[in-house]
């Protein structure tokens, strides 16, 4: 046998040092993998859809033990076959856990997230876009499971409607919702409720009927980035699947050169 052929032969043991101790005895609370992209099924009311996530898989570190496995976090990813949802999150960090031999972690999932809109009037079809994140984490021996959703909506100035003799000033906003969830919920829903509280919603694809429908909507329906927030936080607080959350909204102004913002904030912490 040759160097080469002896060098990587199945029999040779290899040291595993990052299993060694470590004499400087602290505990390290996140180690692991950050920003890995990597194609996902994501599941819809729908059905699985596929999408391209950015990655954070992390687990504690006990004092005394020098390395953690980074190569067994991408092991456990990539076996995990199952579209993204409440059920898989759960399922993916019971396997990350015990893969690390860890009784802490945090896995974080960022993805597009496409929804197929019919437009208001000519019912013409796109796709709509919205950035969602799923995050789980286990500490002190409890869970939380977040799913944050960031929705593009209008909002129209109640106070530039009152005061202009005609037109009013509106801007688009994106409002982030982050709810802490103790049972399943679909990201639709999470949308909608942004939506539903907007001055008007959006959509990828308008003929002219319908740029007029939208137009007069929000000039119908004006609200304030404070009435943003609020309207979103009591339909979230009605909602016993959730247990926190927070909300907030940047109105990117079209009279200024600044937003306008707003958040309220009813995360659980352990």
């Amino acid at each position: 046998m040759n160097a080469p052929d002896k060098l990587f032969s199945s029999t040779a043991v290899l040291p595993d040092v990052q299993s060694h101790a470590d004499h400087r005895q602290l505990a390290i609370q996140r180690v692991g993998v950050k920003s890995l992209v990597h194609p996902v099924s994501v599941q819809t009311s729908k059905g699985p859809q596929p999408s391209v996530a950015t990655i954070d898989m992390t687990v504690a570190l006990a004092p005394d033990v020098k390395g953690t496995h980074m190569s067994r976090f991408l092991e456990v990813f990539q076996s995990h076959e199952d579209p993204l949802a409440y059920h898989s999150l759960q399922s993916l960090m019971d396997a990350m856990l015990a893969r690390l031999e860890s009784d802490q972690g945090y896995i974080k999932i960022a993805l597009p997230y496409f929804v197929r809109k019919a437009a208001p009037v000519s019912g013409v079809e796109s796709l709509m876009d919205y950035q969602v994140t799923l995050e789980c984490e286990v500490r002190d021996h409890q869970r939380t499971t977040t799913v944050t959703v960031v929705v593009p909506v209008t909002s129209l100035c109640p106070c530039s409607k009152k005061i202009s003799d005609y037109g009013a000033h509106n801007q688009r906003s994106h409002v982030t919702i982050a709810a802490q969830v103790k049972t399943p919920i679909e990201i639709e829903e999470l949308i909608a409720t942004a939506e539903k509280a907007a001055s008007c919603e959006l959509w990828g694809l308008l003929k002219r009927p319908d740029e007029k429908w939208v137009t007069e909507r929000a000039y119908d329906n004006p609200k304030f980035v404070e009435d943003l927030v609020r309207d979103i936080a009591l339909a979230l607080a009605e909602d016993r699947r959730i247990i926190g959350y927070s909300v907030e909204s940047e109105n990117f102004e079209s009279i200024h050169n600044h937003s306008a913002y707003a958040k309220i904030d009813h995360l659980r912490r352990a």
